[in-house]
């Protein structure tokens, strides 16, 4: 799906790590929330309350989930999942943009 349709758009934006990641929530007319933003490059870690899939729709990461000790890339049409109370490094050498989607 390459858009959102019937959605309210929080305007204040998210803005992490002094601004290499800033993202946006929009909600859908079903209650749920989402997050639509971009990570320019930088190495973060993340750490999350609910359960996270992220979606890549532009660019490249390399994720490592708590635990884990290799690297996964993912590129734009991929997306991984990160349980709830964890955390998860992102290493992006370009810009990677993402939807978040929780639960």
């Amino acid at each position: 799906m390459s858009k959102f349709a019937q959605v309210s758009v929080v305007k204040q934006a998210n803005v992490y790590f002094d601004g290499k990641c800033v993202s946006h929530t929009i909600l859908l007319a079903d209650g749920s929330r989402k997050t639509l933003g971009v990570i320019l490059p930088s190495t973060l870690r993340f750490t999350t309350g609910a359960r996270e899939v992220m979606e890549g729709v532009g660019g490249s990461c390399r994720v490592r989930r708590e635990g884990e000790s290799a690297w996964t890339t993912y590129g734009a049409g991929e997306s991984f999942a990160v349980p709830a109370n964890s955390s998860f490094e992102i290493a992006c050498d370009e810009a990677y943009h993402y939807v978040c989607h929780f639960g």
